[in-house]
């Protein structure tokens, strides 16, 4: 292995047998009548398929290879059941490999799911310390990051309670602090962190970033293109198991964006396609300014005809509040029927002064057939990069250009 290298994978398999009956653990006096009953057992199975024979394999992981340089920034993308998180978790030592090998040189720190690595019966300071221990560093080290650990997970108050009294918010943020500033030289991080809020998610971006700037190598897990683009320069796009690509993280993201979009579009009747933000392919998060206005466009396929119909379109903010949702019908849009073929949904919006941020907003089409059957059909959510300034209050939903005048008053007579 090279020493510019952090990982080195070559070959990696994970296989799983689906089906196949886990066997629990036994005494040792369940050991013993089990060596005793086994002739029997053998005679019986005799002429009949065994249960096992008939378990089916699957590869989470097949023949993947890919070296990550040290202090480089990776994200992993890939669909649902792609093999995201059982890599991080071979990476982590937590899962065997079927095949192959990963090579991994550096004191690793991993985030995979809530808590892992915490005992629950420990307070948040013995955590703390626990896990300092697991990654090597010792007690005088971990003293010296314990208050901005703290600080930065926000849970001074609870720091002395046990940590399965917590909420799934304060595990997260302890958990992910611990991991981000015991001084990792390899930071794994699964997609936890979409269990916290917009503002902590922001708070653990801007961590990641830093330990990135540092020289210490990440490797991170998001179905948020924004953040993988934001974050990192390089990209691996999982797919079936295998290194679908590994290239720059731009280019990661289109690819991934044009996979999912063909595999999405496979047998389906009515659906949405290629939507974009003036211009810019949604998976990309585009970004506009929240004082400009902008032009969203899809794609929609009819597959049936609808003698009635009805558009929406839905902004939502990154706590879930709905800021705009306007609703439009066929006779609005000078239309008698929606008839079978290919029609360019465009909706203009005017400045919204909008405070800088993530937004989703999304398609839906609600139509009615001749027999008065009702069809939804809802396009995938598209994040919007709200750019700009703030002026001061983050916590508003607008930031509109006020105009304010402060003159002395004339004295009365």
């Amino acid at each position: 292995m090279r020493n510019d290298l952090a990982i080195q994978v070559q070959g990696l398999g994970k296989r799983y047998r689906i089906g196949a009956k886990q066997e629990p653990y036994g005494t040792l006096r369940d050991t013993l009548a089990g060596w005793a009953a086994a002739p029997f057992r053998a005679l019986r199975a005799h002429g009949r398929s065994d249960a096992r024979r008939a378990a089916r394999e699957f590869w989470a992981l097949k023949d993947v290879s890919f070296e990550v340089r040290r202090g480089e920034a990776v994200g992993v993308i890939g669909r649902n059941g792609a093999g995201k998180s059982t890599l991080l978790k071979t990476l982590s030592r937590i899962t065997e490999p079927t095949a192959g090998y990963a090579d991994i040189t550096g004191r690793v720190g991993s985030l995979l799911e809530v808590g892992t690595g915490f005992h629950p019966e420990l307070t948040g300071r013995e955590n703390i310390y626990l896990n300092g221990a697991i990654l090597g560093m010792r007690r005088t080290e971990i003293a010296r990051k314990f208050d901005e650990i703290v600080a930065f997970s926000e849970v001074e108050r609870f720091i002395e309670t046990p940590v399965k009294y917590y909420s799934s918010g304060m595990y997260l943020r302890l958990a992910f602090s611990v991991a981000a500033h015991l001084e990792p030289e390899i930071l794994l991080v699964d997609e936890v962190l979409a269990v916290g809020d917009m503002a902590f998610q922001q708070k653990c971006m801007g961590k990641m970033g830093d330990v990135a700037a540092e020289g210490r190598t990440v490797l991170f897990v998001s179905h948020n293109l924004g953040a993988i683009k934001e974050l990192c320069r390089t990209c691996i796009v999982l797919k079936d198991g295998g290194v679908g690509f590994h290239g720059s993280a731009v280019d990661g993201v289109v690819f991934y964006s044009r996979d999912a979009q063909g595999a999405h579009n496979v047998n389906r009747g009515t659906h949405w396609t290629q939507v974009r933000v003036n211009g810019v392919i949604a998976a990309l998060t585009p970004a506009v300014g929240g004082g400009e206005p902008f032009v969203i466009e899809a794609r929609l396929d009819v597959q049936e005809s609808f003698a009635e119909g009805r558009f929406k379109c839905r902004l939502d903010d990154a706590a879930g509040n709905t800021l705009v949702h306007h609703v439009t019908d066929l006779k609005r849009l000078e239309l008698t029927e929606l008839g079978r073929g290919e029609y360019c949904v465009r909706i203009e919006f005017p400045s919204l002064w909008l405070t800088p941020g993530i937004y989703t907003l999304y398609f839906k089409l609600t139509g009615s057939r001749a027999t008065g059957e009702e069809k939804f059909y809802k396009s995938e959510r598209v994040m919007l990069n709200v750019t700009g300034r703030a002026g001061g209050q983050g916590r508003a939903v607008l930031n509109p250009p006020l105009r304010w005048t402060l003159a002395p008053e004339a004295p009365h007579e």
